[in-house]
């Protein structure tokens, strides 16, 4: 290093200072680790300094040299105090300060001699550090309602700066009011590490809606912000408010069973309750519950229930029993004769409105069915639903109407080739009767056995003419009707004779006609040729011919009018 005049280094000394306070820079670091300060923050190159030195401020205007390190030297620590194994300088010339403490808050300096100037570089360490953790403790057992009670204290221990405390309730920030809620904050600082704990006491008065409150502390930190675990308190009171609850099923009917429970506000709660059943009053100890069982609709009315230590605090509550009975008579199975009468008796018992509707054979009728004079179609199972809400009940009655059978109608039709003859015969009865004929057929088609009624149909094809009869028979009795059905192969050769003579008859009016008009023009022409005779004699006479003039006229229409018939 060369020597400087003192002007020279008077003037370098005055730029230093203003370089240094102008340049003034902030370092943060964290408690017990290491903290790199930087040197001059690149302005001179680490090739270019030719010295570079490091040094502190002890207060007082006092500086203390830490290490110094010449150009293509290694690093000299030349501190002798608590710096002296604690301190590097890195490649860049900067400050590594291990095992940060508060003690080393203050002002770092770096002066750098590079070319002929001397330049200094100030920097303003602080050590921070975050709360070991925090903590709720010296609880309280419980909180009485409307007592202003020390509810916890929460410690944020060994922090820099000192932390500040904030009280949560379900994540609500708390204020002190002076009234219900009261919060002490002190801060205690180390001697020996100069870091601060905080504590915090809290002051609660609480409500019953605070039962199942969740209180925490939390900080906000210049490194970051710590919540305590969560602590619920027990807030006794005495019961102010009870109330009757009736589980069951719904709807609760005949047969099931009813639980009353009994709630009460009070904290701790009640463990004995009297509960009052229509008349009688039974005591229920370390439960708040009594069951009913097998329930009937008399168990129906109003239950209570109270406290022991205070039977004027009670509650009340309705028990409803939903029933639903029905008898349908007569019912099963019920055999009446045709023509006879069948009166039906429906009683319903119902704890409510109830509906009823019928169905025969599973087909819906529009009404109550009515059994006046019975018929063969009457017949089949009927069905009736009564229904409740969510009950219903059922009941049934198969109906058959018995009789002996009737034909009701015997008829036939010729086939549609006309070469055979269809018997239908239509009869009713019941039970179902037995169908047969006095001859026998082909092609026999039976119908099915509905509402008494029954068709069946033989094929015939007479060869001459007969009576045919159908019969039908059950176990009540018997019919039979008869039918005349004539030879289809008589009617044929009668059809033929008659269109035979018909034709002879035709013949023989034509050859009339045609004889009688050949006739009258014979004898039409005779006469025109006498005329033309007696003509000729009175001219040879010279007799007048006015007389013969007008039978010639009349002889010629005559004739005329005979022609035109001839042509009719």
């Amino acid at each position: 290093m060369h020597l400087l005049s003192a002007s020279r280094v008077c003037a370098l000394l005055i730029t230093a200072l203003l370089q240094r306070v102008s340049g003034l820079d902030t370092v943060i670091g964290q408690f017990g680790e290491t903290l790199e300060i930087p040197c001059n923050n690149g302005v001179v190159k680490a090739e270019d300094v030719f010295i570079a030195k490091w040094k502190y401020d002890k207060g007082e205007g006092l500086t203390g040299d830490l290490l110094v390190k010449q150009k293509g030297q290694n690093t000299s620590v030349i501190a002798t105090d608590g710096y002296k194994d604690r301190v590097t300088m890195a490649a860049n010339c900067s400050l590594l300060l291990s095992e940060a403490r508060l003690t080393d808050q203050g002002t770092f300096t770096c002066m750098v001699v590079a070319s002929a100037n001397i330049q200094e570089y100030p920097v303003t360490v602080v050590i921070n550090k975050t709360p070991a953790e925090l903590e709720i403790s010296d609880k309280a057992e419980e909180l009485e309602i409307g007592k202003l009670t020390k509810l916890a204290k929460c410690v944020a221990p060994d922090a820099n700066p000192a932390a500040d405390i904030k009280w949560l309730k379900n994540n609500k920030p708390l204020v002190a009011d002076g009234k219900g809620i009261s919060i002490e904050a002190s801060v205690l600082v180390d001697p020996v590490t100069g870091l601060s704990t905080t504590s915090s006491v809290l002051e609660f008065s609480a409500e019953k809606e605070d039962t199942d409150a969740v209180f925490t502390c939390s900080t906000v930190h210049v490194t970051g912000e710590l919540v305590s675990s969560p602590v619920t308190f027990t807030i006794t009171y005495s019961t102010e408010n009870i109330v009757l609850k009736v589980i069951a099923q719904d709807p609760l009917v005949e047969g099931d069973n009813v639980t009353l429970k009994c709630i009460a506000d009070g904290n701790p709660a009640p463990t004995s309750f009297n509960f009052h059943l229509k008349g009688e009053t039974v005591k229920v100890e370390d439960a708040d519950t009594y069951t009913i069982t097998n329930v009937s609709r008399d168990t129906a009315g109003e239950y209570k229930c109270s406290l022991v230590n205070n039977p004027s605090l009670e509650a009340s509550e309705n028990v409803t029993v939903n029933y639903l009975n029905i008898n349908l008579s007569p019912s099963g199975n019920i055999v009446l004769s045709a023509e006879e009468a069948l009166n039906l008796t429906l009683q319903i018992e119902a704890s409510g409105k109830s509906m009823v509707s019928w169905t025969k054979d599973n087909v819906k009728l529009n009404k109550e069915p009515k059994f006046t004079k019975l018929t063969y179609s009457d017949s089949g199972l009927y069905e009736c639903k009564v229904k409740m809400g969510h009950l219903s009940q059922k009941a049934s009655f198969e109906l058959l109407v018995k009789g002996a059978p009737v034909i009701r109608e015997l008829t036939k039709k010729r086939g549609e080739n006309g070469q055979y003859e269809v018997l239908i015969c239509e009869a009713e009865g019941a039970p179902k009767p037995a169908v047969s004929w006095s001859i026998n057929g082909t092609s026999t088609e039976e119908s099915q056995f509905v509402n008494g009624k029954i068709t069946h149909k033989i094929t015939v094809v007479p060869s001459a003419n007969l009576t045919v009869s159908c019969t039908v028979i059950n176990e009540f009795g018997a019919d039979t009707r008869s039918i005349n059905v004539s030879s289809l192969f008589v009617e044929v050769r009668m059809d033929k004779q008659d269109q035979s003579e018909d034709s002879d008859q035709t013949k023989l009016v034509v050859g009339v006609v045609v004889g009688l008009l050949v006739a009258t023009l014979i004898i039409g022409l005779a006469y025109l040729v006498y005329l033309k005779k007696s003509k000729q004699g009175s001219w040879k006479t010279g007799e007048k011919e006015d007389g013969s003039s007008e039978e010639e006229k009349k002889l010629e229409e005559k004739v005329e009018e005979n022609s035109q018939k001839a042509e009719v």
